[in-house]
């Protein structure tokens, strides 16, 4: 009986990764700025999501809690001294639906200068499209806060591109 439960729950894992992995990687692209450190913090994302399936599945929003479980292991990571390591080449990622791959690698880098919870912020607010009280939620932050540190963030944002935005569309 508890091999067809645990086997259930493994199908049900699968479909939820199914689901949810496009969505989840790409937060975790912008969130990293960097394809495998990515793909690092989606798999790590989806390895505590299973270790607490069970709860998971229970909860109202199992993507909630896993974008969740992903943002704290996005800043979780940046506090460690091993953060800073970074591969010798980086190859950009073709993800086939870019207007303009300069103009995103640009960003990139520009969300880079950024601190990660700046960062975090405008990814969940911008990128996601999620309202200041469900960022707050997320980050475990007031919205006063969300709010001042969003502003902020595309203060010290916006030179940096839109000096991009007027050489693509001059």
């Amino acid at each position: 009986m508890k091999a067809h439960s645990s086997g259930r729950q493994a199908a049900e894992f699968t479909a939820f990764v199914r689901e949810t992995g496009t969505q989840l990687h790409h937060a975790a692209m912008l969130l990293t700025g960097d394809h495998h450190l990515a793909e690092d913090l989606t798999q790590a994302t989806y390895a505590k999501v299973f270790v607490h399936w069970r709860r998971v599945q229970a909860a109202d929003s199992p993507l909630a809690y896993a974008r969740t479980t992903l943002l704290n292991t996005f800043l979780s990571h940046r506090r460690l001294r091993r953060s800073t390591e970074r591969p010798a080449e980086l190859t950009p990622v073709d993800t086939g639906h870019e207007p303009d791959p300069g103009t995103r690698l640009d960003l990139l880098a520009a969300l880079g200068t950024l601190p990660p919870l700046d960062r975090a912020i405008v990814v969940l607010r911008y990128w996601e499209d999620r309202s200041v009280a469900e960022t707050a939620t997320d980050l475990g932050l007031a919205e006063t806060v969300v709010r001042t540190r969003a502003r902020r963030a595309l203060q010290r944002l916006r030179p940096l591109i839109d000096p991009i935005h007027e050489r693509t569309s001059s």
